[in-house]
């Protein structure tokens, strides 16, 4: 197929842009894939030393604006498993 090798892809230079997007869109997707698997609170990678790890984030507080109600005096509102 034309288009896949330098040689042709020297030919037919309005490909380039299309490759370059396609790369930076894959890229992209790598990228976010890996920020959720070690980020999240929901993804656990070792069992054995954090067995539940969205237990971490029950006591914590979250950053909510609200001009009428306070969320710093509140309990959390996740579920007791």
């Amino acid at each position: 197929m034309q288009g896949l090798t330098l040689q042709s892809l020297k030919k037919h230079k309005a490909l380039i842009p299309l490759y370059v997007c396609t790369a930076l869109g894959c890229g992209g997707a790598v990228f976010y894939l890996v920020r959720l698997a070690t980020r999240s609170p929901e993804v656990t990678w070792s069992r054995r030393n954090n067995p539940e790890p969205w237990e971490e984030y029950r006591n914590k507080q979250h950053k909510f604006y609200s001009p009428i109600r306070d969320y710093s005096k509140e309990e959390s509102q996740a579920p007791k498993y």
